[in-house]
């Protein structure tokens, strides 16, 4: 059978290790200038949005629908094609979450779902990089528009690329990271949530660091003393350290290049499978650029579980992404049903992520090639 083969891992190379070992031999382990670095040079990737690192792409999400203004009272609108995420940070804010189907071939946010799911009460339209794809954020930007509603991007797979020639980080009012070890780059433990507003900025940086109010001026009893430091609003520890940090602005360095491996094993399965019956390779749109962070192949006449595990049990650490968010039970409690989006249901029914990572070698790519054809010729 060979080495098991997971569906995706972290590339660490020895720059990495120097760049975390520096900073352990330093005096900052955490808020100190490795922070300040890697949220300049993440700009550098966002057309120059300014960047927010906070402690992983769930904390970026919510820490950005705080920004927002979420709460009770107000809607979100966004995709079920997601890790639950995207939509349990919203609820925990106190939100109703209205889940608009998605697009059968990308996978991504139904601009005229979107569209049709809006309301006066809708606080933020949240689009999802399915795999890397971006989603179509002019005309949801459109969509949104119209609600008076702020665009969300989340963007957990997608950093590197662009749509219509933008970066990825410069068409949504807020865009929301992930460097978890799986993603295009890691921190081991990560994310960050960029935005060109500075009131929205402003209220990202205070939740991640508990809503404290250190300026004198901003102070309501500014006279307590040197020491003083107050909460105006509530918040959260949601601080990246620097030792992470660090790690970051090395794996950053490599961001071009894992993008373009990513590439040639996304194109190199899309020749393999270009003539196999039974499945369906995926799409990419017109004016996308995509930082492909997952292989969805599309399994179809309800074969998918059968190939899940003839390739599990052949060492291959194949997944399926994602189970719509509204089928988990806390969704199901509250009250949402199966059959709310068709096109989200299909697609997971026929999902299966192949193995896609920076460091997976032709060989190892052949093989998930040759098991998944052997499956279908059996």
């Amino acid at each position: 059978m060979g080495d098991f083969l997971p569906y995706g891992r972290q590339s660490i190379a020895e720059e990495d290790i120097a760049a975390v070992t520096e900073v352990l031999r330093g005096d900052w382990l955490t808020t100190g200038p490795a922070v300040v670095r890697f949220e300049e040079e993440l700009a550098g990737h966002t057309g120059g949005t300014p960047a927010v690192a906070v402690t992983s792409g769930t904390a970026a999400l919510h820490v950005a629908y705080a920004a927002a203004g979420v709460g009770r009272g107000v809607e979100v609108v966004t995709s079920p094609l997601t890790f639950v995420a995207t939509a349990s940070a919203a609820a925990l804010h106190g939100a109703r979450v209205v889940f608009a189907d998605v697009e059968p071939d990308t996978g991504n946010l139904d601009p005229a779902a979107a569209r049709a799911a809006v309301t006066s009460r809708t606080k933020v339209v949240a689009a999802v990089d399915y795999a890397g794809h971006p989603a179509e954020l002019d005309t949801l930007r459109a969509v949104a528009d119209s609600a008076g509603a702020l665009l969300l991007e989340d963007a957990a797979h997608s950093i590197g690329g662009s749509w219509q020639g933008r970066p990825v980080g410069s068409l949504a009012d807020l865009t929301t990271f992930s460097f978890f070890a799986t993603k295009n780059l890691t921190t081991a433990e990560g994310g960050a949530v960029v935005t060109a507003l500075p009131e929205l900025l402003e209220r990202a940086r205070a939740f991640r660091n508990h809503g404290l109010v250190r300026d004198r001026a901003a102070q309501r009893y500014p006279d307590e003393g040197g020491w003083h430091q107050e909460v105006h609003a509530f918040g959260l520890n949601y601080r990246l350290p620097d030792v992470l940090c660090a790690l970051g602005s090395s794996q950053l360095r490599r961001l071009a290049a894992f993008k373009r491996r990513r590439a040639e094993l996304h194109a190199r399965y899309d020749k393999a499978f270009a003539d196999l019956a039974g499945v369906r390779t995926p799409v990419t749109r017109d004016g996308a650029d995509p930082m492909w962070h997952l292989y969805p192949l599309r399994v179809l006449d309800g074969r998918r579980r059968a190939l899940f595990d003839h390739l599990r049990a052949a060492g291959i650490g194949v997944q399926v992404n994602y189970i719509p968010a509204y089928w988990h039970p806390v969704f199901e409690d509250l009250g949402y049903r199966r059959g709310l989006c068709p096109n989200a249901e299909r697609f997971y029914a026929e999902e299966l992520s192949l193995p896609l990572f920076g460091d997976l070698t032709d060989a190892n790519a052949d093989r998930v090639i040759d098991m998944v054809r052997t499956f279908f010729s059996g």
